[in-house]
């Protein structure tokens, strides 16, 4: 059988429908009309342990000032200042000692929920404070 540009025409329109129909199948949600198709349940969420969180000394301050986090949680401070700074919590809960200019440190947050006020005891005019909960 030989195509003539009209018969080519209408084959390609044929065809560009049935693909058109097609893809609106595939689009289906498989309900019945009344909604959306039930789904399966999302997996159960797993914990996998305390997160982690940073503190960026710099300019002689926290950043953040206020950081709040999960108790355990790991905190890696940065200090990009060239001067040495501490994260030392007024209750002495947590104490970096004295991290050098340009270097880091970590510590673990506390397990027990609260509010706990943090200075640099080399100056103490920097604060901040970690929040745990």
């Amino acid at each position: 059988m030989t195509f003539t540009p009209l018969h080519r025409g209408r084959t390609a329109a044929a065809l560009a429908g049935a693909c058109t129909l097609l893809a609106l199948a595939g689009c289906s949600n498989g309900g019945n009309g009344n909604g959306p198709a039930k789904t399966s349940d999302p997996p159960a969420a797993t914990s996998a342990g305390p997160a982690a969180a940073r503190i960026v000394i710099e300019n002689f301050a926290f950043s953040p000032a206020n950081l709040r986090v999960r108790p355990g949680t790991k905190i890696t401070v940065v200090n990009r200042d060239s001067a040495a700074h501490t994260v030392t919590a007024g209750d002495k809960t947590f104490d970096t000692g004295s991290i050098a200019g340009d270097a880091t440190a970590t510590f673990t947050a506390p397990s027990a929920p609260g509010s706990y006020s943090y200075i640099c005891t080399i100056h103490p005019n920097m604060k901040g404070t970690l929040s745990v909960g």
